[in-house]
């Protein structure tokens, strides 16, 4: 029994070899990856199958504005990450009990801020991106229910986020399984049962990300030895908030400005039609799985650095950095490879329509190209990241998701105009993809090699980091 309780414990990630306790880290959080994708596959097939095409489109209508309204959150969620593992590495017990406190405290305004904005401009934002008559409604509706019920969605997202902090990512796991699992049997209950339509869709998911963070919250309270929750420790304390705002804002920025690059993107998905919508929604349901080690291993690092960084573990950032990021690469290749020889059985659990699944294994050989970029990118991000350096992230993303890739999918589609084809090729939006992720992997490689983080560490360290370095070559 106690070894059962001590998988769900805390894990102190500055002892051990960095490849193992990355592992271990990462694998519960790839596995919930890959339930998330279950769950969200799963979603997009009630969709498909009881309701059509055209309610699919809706549903992937939805999701830029949904994005860019959640980017203050994924600022919150992201700075208190990165100093619950700074705090919990160095085992500041009243640091880590005033951070998570006041975490909690700024999502009950951010819950606020977006349900407002949400009810408020859905309709209004979706007309401005020309979204198609037949499905706008529809859309609307969805985001309605969704926005309506944000606090559920936030608190179950930053409570996990919390417990993949202090190590625990196994608590975070089980709680995603159960929260993905309640949703697919509400999603069926409400849709195929209730014939609710797209709002059953919203709702499923409401309902069962609220009772998750209740289970969420259970677990914390739980944690009495490592840290106080209290009326006291939601207080704001002075520059506490602050600091989470600090080391969150760049990331929250970076997916607001990337939310609304993909707005100007989704105005161009839009003028392809309907059709086409349906197509990137399935695509994007299958690519997610592809995605999952990127983004397992990109948090497992940024954890396993902020431990460190906290613990003055310096010799052990450069061993961590390297052997986390080819982890993420060797699981990306293995996926990737699946996904080209399956995606076709994939793809037909969303559709019967044999134009929809062709075109979609076009676009994804485009995409499989790119895979190995984004692990690159993800791994690297979050070791700048755990180290404190959050802005430079920000740059590169923001240069290489909204400039070059806003830029390149206009241009390719300006380019590949035809009779057939009067607003370009759908493959522009594809292609825009891959130019951004192979050049985001080389501009991180150069930012892990000489970029700001390791100016904002003291000397001892970046002196460890190169001794570590130059041990590894031999």
């Amino acid at each position: 029994m106690q070894g059962i309780k001590a998988l769900f414990a805390p894990r102190d990630m500055s002892q051990g070899a960095p490849w193992k306790r990355i592992l271990e880290f990462a694998v519960p959080m790839l596995i919930g990856n890959f339930v998330q994708q279950i769950y969200n596959a799963t979603d997009a097939a009630v969709v498909g199958r009881y309701l059509g095409d055209r309610a699919l489109s809706a549903v992937g209508s939805a999701g830029p504005f949904l994005n860019f309204l959640l980017a203050l959150f994924v600022g919150i969620a992201t700075g208190a990450g990165i100093l619950v593992s700074q705090r919990f590495g160095a085992k500041d017990r009243e640091g880590l009990s005033n951070t998570i406190g006041n975490c909690l405290t700024l999502t009950a305004v951010a819950s606020v801020v977006t349900m407002a904005a949400g009810l408020l401009f859905a309709h209004p934002v979706l007309r401005l991106l020309n979204t198609p008559p037949e499905i706008i409604d529809w859309a609307a509706d969805y985001l309605h229910i969704l926005f309506a019920g944000i606090a559920g969605f936030l608190y179950y997202n930053v409570f996990a986020g919390i417990l993949r902090g202090l190590g625990d990512s196994l608590s975070a796991l089980a709680f995603l399984i159960f929260s993905a699992l309640l949703n697919i049997a509400l999603d069926i209950w409400f849709v195929a049962g209730f014939g609710w339509g797209v709002k059953g869709v919203a709702a499923a998911t409401i309902l069962a990300q609220s009772i998750s963070a209740v289970l969420c919250w259970l677990k914390l309270r739980s944690m009495r030895e490592v840290f106080d929750l209290n009326r006291h420790t939601l207080k704001p304390k002075p520059g506490v908030p602050s600091a989470i705002l600090r080391l969150g804002l760049p990331t929250g920025i970076t997916q607001a400005v990337f939310s609304i690059a993909m707005l100007f993107v989704q105005r161009l998905q839009n003028s392809f039609g309907p059709e086409f919508i349906a197509i990137n929604v399935i695509l994007m349901r299958v690519d997610g799985f592809a995605m999952m080690p990127n983004f397992s291993f990109g948090q497992a690092l940024t954890t396993f650095i902020g431990q460190n960084v906290g613990a003055r573990r310096y010799d052990r950032l450069h061993s961590g950095a390297r052997q986390g990021t080819l982890l993420a690469v060797g699981v990306s290749v293995a996926l990737t490879a699946g996904i080209l020889l399956f995606g076709r059985q994939l793809m037909n659990l969303f559709t019967d329509t044999q134009a929809l699944i062709d075109q979609g294994m076009r676009f994804m050989r485009i995409l499989a190209l790119g895979y190995v970029s984004m692990a690159v990118i993800q791994s690297l991000s979050g070791v700048q990241r755990g180290a404190g350096d959050t802005v430079t992230p920000m740059w590169i993303s923001i240069f290489t998701s909204v400039v070059l890739r806003v830029t390149t999918a206009y241009l390719i589609a300006w380019l590949t105009r035809s009779p057939e084809w009067p607003n370009g090729r759908p493959e522009s939006v594809y292609w825009s993809m891959l130019i951004t992720w192979s050049s985001g992997a080389l501009i991180n490689i150069l930012a892990y090699r000489w970029g700001r983080w390791r100016r904002k560490l003291p000397r001892e360290m970046l002196d460890a980091i190169e001794k570590e370095r130059e041990m590894a070559r031999g």
